[in-house]
């Protein structure tokens, strides 16, 4: 994979509902991991999306910077696209204020073992971690299922800010288009 380009499945530039305060939500394409059950099955395939440069990415990012809180990343998995999303963080936290939320679907014992991930943990502020399982499934304070894990990597942030985050949000875009998004909104 190009370290200059991630493979984007959709971007929302003002989101309240994945993580606190106002953010820059990106959810890459690809995911191997295909956990039963996932709200984003259509991140999964690589083919999906389009290649968007880490600096236009940044860019973007960079140019909301004072109407945002922080950057949230979702998938797909973005821990397979390490190199590039550690370009994008970087960027990120030296060139801004702005607070970094990432979810994964690897274990905090896996993502150890990713070459990069020390760089990546250095440069995020929340990480959560774990495949979902339906059969744990719980959709409150940013917990899709109950074994996943949360890691307050910087102080940031606490259990109190993640519970004070809304359940769920539908925006419409400027072309009419809708995206639902939160924590699994939609099941019961």
């Amino acid at each position: 994979m190009d370290q200059a380009t991630l493979r984007i499945h959709h971007i929302e530039p003002d989101s309240l509902v994945n993580g606190p305060g106002r953010r820059f939500v990106v959810w890459v394409q690809g995911c191997t991991l295909g956990c039963p059950g996932c709200f984003n099955p259509e991140t999964f395939p690589r083919e999906g999306g389009q290649d968007m440069a880490v600096s236009a990415l940044a860019g973007q990012i960079l140019a909301n910077c004072e109407s945002i809180e922080g950057v949230t990343i979702s998938g797909g998995e973005p821990l397979q696209q390490i190199q590039a999303l550690n370009n994008l963080v970087r960027a990120i936290k030296e060139q801004s204020r702005l607070s970094v939320l990432l979810f994964s679907g690897f274990t905090w014992e896996e993502i150890q073992r990713i070459p990069g991930s020390k760089e990546l943990i250095g440069n995020i502020d929340v990480l959560l971690a774990g495949r979902y399982r339906a059969d744990n499934r719980i959709a409150r304070g940013l917990l899709s299922s109950t074994n996943k894990t949360i890691h307050f990597l910087s102080g940031r942030y606490s259990m109190q800010d993640l519970a004070a985050i809304p359940e769920a949000e539908v925006i419409i875009g400027r072309d009419g288009s809708l995206t639902a998004t939160g924590i699994d909104p939609f099941r019961k």
